[in-house]
């Protein structure tokens, strides 16, 4: 089932989400309910928050990347109760855009690399380190599960320059191809 995205202005997406456990109601569905809603928004990560939820959940699915990218084809992971252990020192720039910031697109300084501990869809424990696209992702529905989001993270001036959008985002005077809430 698809689900409605919550957009900027919602205070859902400023909690910090929740640990959950195995006896979270309905989790198997939630999950494919939010992988569903993610393809279907033509997104590649949708973390609990962005769905209504204040728990620490999130999917990323980086297929839609693969012709440019082959070694992003088969990073589909969801994460439980990620806790990223460890970020580099060293940064990289690049344009980022949200499902819950529709039509904005600006550029966020992210760690290089990240450790993440998180459980799997089963409750397995992992520890895994990313870099590259795959740890900018991780990193942007992390931030989703803290309450931030990717503007916070834009210089001031572009901050400043984009308050007008995403007043259109709170207002809903905005145009999307899926379900918003």
């Amino acid at each position: 089932m698809i689900l409605p995205i919550y957009t900027y202005g919602q205070p859902v997406l400023r909690k910090v989400a929740e640990p959950i456990d195995k006896d979270y109601p309905g989790l198997d569905e939630l999950i494919k309910n939010m992988y569903e809603t993610m393809t279907h928004a033509d997104g590649v990560g949708l973390a609990a928050p962005q769905v209504g939820l204040p728990i620490r959940l999130l999917v990323i699915d980086l297929a839609p990347f693969k012709e440019d990218n082959p070694e992003l084809a088969a990073f589909k992971i969801t994460m439980i109760n990620p806790e990223i252990l460890e970020e580099s020192e060293e940064e990289i720039a690049m344009d980022e855009g949200c499902l819950s910031i529709p039509g904005i697109n600006e550029t966020v300084v992210r760690p290089e690399y990240i450790k993440v501990k998180y459980l799997d869809e089963d409750f397995n424990e992992h520890i895994e380190e990313f870099d590259g696209f795959r740890a900018r992702v991780v990193q942007h529905e992390y931030g989703h599960l803290e309450g931030e989001l990717f503007t916070d993270l834009v210089k001031p001036l572009r901050r400043q320059l984009i308050k007008g959008k995403l007043n259109n985002i709170v207002k809903k005077k905005i145009d999307t191809k899926y379900k918003i809430k």
